[in-house]
């Protein structure tokens, strides 16, 4: 097992100098006085608590490096020679490009995606925020969900509050659903999520009764940390401006000896954290039907990586409320906003967080009880990823939720527009070997211009990003789903899957890769 040292990391724009390290602290086996660094415990030593966060914060996206002992590597999904499901069983009909990617989740209102995929939730960051358009309309091409994630109205400058502490009006929240429903097709669906900070300011009231949004998410802390969200920001006046509006702001911009070191230069920042919350089922059944009554049609639930008491927490009152989908978020995940060492250290793994959910969703539809719509989250990035999770918590798991790969693609496109127009020294290697136009560039363009006309010339670059990458995706997908002869994504079933290791297998409960057809095997054998 490889696991991550605690004290460097390519996160933290930190290395140790010695080439031998002790394994659990991370610190170099020979530590010198005078030592010009550049450790975590050196750079902390003059920077603090600025070593919590990866750097530079709000620029960069980053997830935990941590090597688990079982991860979804350690499944290997199954191909057959004989069958077809969902299609006729003849070669000239069962081809990959017939596999229909289409799945849908919701209690009643359902809600269908192209592909079994949605975005996380892309809230107050500043990455979410430069990047919404390229976001937005992307999964609105591609036909998928978009989460707008907490405290986008929280933090938005222009914010207008009434007499009562509510949102009036917020000019943030208006830009990212008009950009994403501008180019919405009918597949998809955009939710906006709610904190403890969301609710006491009155966000769902405000977009869906102002702006029309018919589906809320509550929160319960993510995948990448079991604490609310952050932000940094840079100038004394902005922390002072969130602190009033009742968020946590540390280092306390309005303590004086903080304001001095603010003007000295040695603070260079604040963090905006939102609150914890804690768990009631009376008070989740109340704001669930709260919601609902403000005119609601969906209200979904996104919890993280807590321990097996929690997640049950999270299944059944899921269930006895009848949301239209949870999202269950396994370690390490994250985005980049969450502390490195809690991303890297915090709760329990997607593969055995997601096996949990199996066994739970199955003992509560053994009881006769309804069991919700899942989506898995927790790290994916691949085609492969889309197709394990779907299997493993078949029949419950309906799609994954993918963060960081997502977020690259749309940035990816952005800073293609740039360089086409000599930015940061122009067009990179590694993309002007492809021409030197969008039309050169993007595989999916001329798809695109095809589709929408002249329309095309108003999608930003980073939109066509996700929907190139997104396609990627969904014809590997096809593949792999027409060798396991599933020509739907509802059709795939746990026996699609087989562990490579016994530990995976008691992790999973899915048969050793030397014990899986095995009966079927020696049936023919033994005929």
């Amino acid at each position: 097992m490889n696991f991550q040292q605690p004290n460097s990391n390519e996160a933290l724009e930190t290395k140790n100098r010695s080439r031998s390290v002790a394994p659990q602290s991370g610190i170099c086996s020979r530590c010198v006085d005078g030592c010009k660094g550049n450790c975590d415990l050196f750079k902390s030593t003059f920077r603090g608590r600025e070593l919590l966060y990866p750097t530079p914060f709000g620029k960069v996206t980053a997830g935990a490096d941590k090597d688990y002992p079982v991860d979804y590597s350690h499944l290997n999904i199954m191909g057959y020679a004989i069958g077809a499901e969902g299609i006729e069983a003849d070669p000239d009909h069962a081809i990959f490009p017939k596999v229909n990617t289409t799945a849908w989740y919701g209690a009643t209102e359902k809600v269908k995606m192209r592909i079994p995929m949605f975005t996380g939730a892309l809230g107050s960051t500043e990455i979410a925020r430069s990047n919404w358009e390229h976001f937005a309309v992307g999964a609105a091409i591609t036909g998928i969900s978009l989460v707008c994630g907490e405290n986008v109205c929280g933090i938005d400058p222009q914010l207008k509050i009434d007499k009562n502490g509510k949102v009036k009006d917020s000019p943030e929240m208006r830009r990212r659903l008009e950009q994403y429903r501008r180019f919405h097709e009918g597949f998809g669906d955009i939710m906006v999520q709610l904190n403890v900070e969301d609710t006491r300011l009155g966000v769902a009231e405000y977009v869906i009764e102002k702006l029309g949004v018919e589906t809320i998410e509550l929160k319960w802390g993510q995948g990448a940390k079991c604490i609310g969200g952050e932000i940094k920001v840079d100038t004394i006046e902005r922390a002072l401006e969130l602190q009033k509006r009742g968020y946590l702001v540390t280092p306390d911009p309005s303590d004086d000896s903080n304001v001095k070191a603010y003007k000295d230069g040695a603070i260079k920042e604040f963090e905006r954290h939102s609150r914890v919350g804690f768990l009631d089922q009376e008070d989740f059944m109340r704001e669930v039907d709260r919601v609902r009554k403000l005119g609601a049609k969906r209200v979904t639930l996104k919890t993280g990586a807590y321990p097996m008491r929690e997640l049950a927490m999270a299944i059944r009152w899921s269930s006895d409320a009848k949301i239209s989908l949870l999202t269950i978020d396994g370690a390490p995940g994250g985005t980049g906003m969450s502390p490195w060492r809690m991303m890297s250290e915090w709760g329990i793994p997607a593969i055995y967080l997601h096996s949990m959910a199996y066994d739970l969703c199955l003992r509560l539809a053994k009881k006769g009880a309804w069991v919700p719509d899942i989506a898995f989250a927790g790290g994916f990035s691949s085609e492969d990823h889309i197709f394990k999770a779907l299997a493993l918590g078949a029949p419950y798991c309906k799609a994954v939720c993918m963060g960081r790969a997502l977020m690259i693609p749309g940035m990816v496109g952005k800073n293609i527009g740039l360089w086409l127009k000599g930015e940061d020294g122009g067009l990179p290697s590694t993309v002007s070997k492809y021409g030197t136009t969008k039309e050169e560039i993007f595989v999916s363009y001329a798809e695109l211009r095809t589709k929408y006309g002249k329309d095309i010339e108003k999608f930003p670059l980073g939109a066509i990003g996700l929907y190139s990458a997104a396609e990627k995706l969904r014809v590997g997908l096809q593949q792999l789903m027409a060798g396991a002869r599933k020509w739907r994504p509802h059709l795939i079933t746990r026996k699609d899957l087989a562990a490579l290791t016994e530990e995976a297998s008691r992790v999973t409960n899915l048969p050793y890769i030397m014990d899986a057809y095995k009966e079927e095997a020696l049936a023919v054998i033994d005929a």
